[in-house]
């Protein structure tokens, strides 16, 4: 992902920055002043069409290479391997983008004014085949059934480019905890660096979505978790 030339969000205060998408051209705010709760619309990514989440993750970039397959792929397999055109068809079969009667759907889509501004990862823990086998953070230390689905895991933060601090991946994380509950879930997690932040939200991002830090596994990484 590449990084917008001002801090995002929690960046702005904790010195970390949170990732922004080149994405397509956009509007440009001329402020950044934070977004109401009552201005952002956040909606699951079945509900929003594929051109718009398209529009979020651009044709450059960090983004439009990985398509939020990074923990999803099967080990083995890479951003090279399989190619961006690969990675976006399966992140479209995963949200059912344009299906607003589908009965599954991986994400949220927020729009401010019409206009696609930001997009977070949410899914049952056990989705992401990577984080199961390849990743140690969520694991190591702890005593958690891997194929436990009740368990969620909020993996990525992208804010289109623009629209960085203004509370957008707040309003996301916010929102991630309450999708994951109407899903079912008991627990979410989160996975933030304490160094970089970047697209995996900054721990400040989930400490005021309510989560609580239950383990450091690395000098860098922290596990953030809200019982549901």
């Amino acid at each position: 992902m590449v990084s917008d030339d001002a801090p995002s969000d929690a960046g702005a205060r904790s010195g970390k920055r949170e990732r922004t998408a080149v994405g397509e051209p956009s509007p440009r705010p001329r402020t950044r002043t934070p977004i109401g709760s009552d201005e952002l619309i956040i909606v699951p990514a079945n509900e929003a069409s594929w051109t718009d989440l398209q529009t979020l993750f651009g044709s450059r970039g960090d983004p439009a290479r990985c398509w939020c397959q990074r923990f999803r792929m099967s080990p083995g397999e890479s951003w090279a391997s399989e190619g961006p055109a690969e990675l976006a068809a399966r992140l479209r079969e995963q949200t059912a983008c344009d299906q607003p009667g589908a009965g599954a759907t991986s994400g949220l889509v927020g729009y401010l004014d019409g206009e696609p501004v930001g997009w977070c990862a949410v899914a049952p823990r056990p989705d992401h085949l990577r984080m199961l086998r390849n990743n140690r953070v969520p694991w190591d230390g702890r005593d958690e059934d891997k194929s436990d689905d009740t368990v969620w895991a909020l993996t990525c933060f992208l804010t289109r480019r623009g629209y960085g601090g203004r509370g957008v991946s707040h309003a996301l994380a916010r929102a991630a905890v309450a999708f994951a509950r109407s899903r079912g879930a008991r627990a979410i997690e989160g996975y933030p660096d304490l160094v970089e932040g970047g697209y995996v939200g900054t721990r400040e991002t989930f400490a005021q979505a309510g989560f609580i830090e239950v383990h450091q596994p690395t000098k860098r990484k922290v596990v953030m978790r809200l019982d549901l």
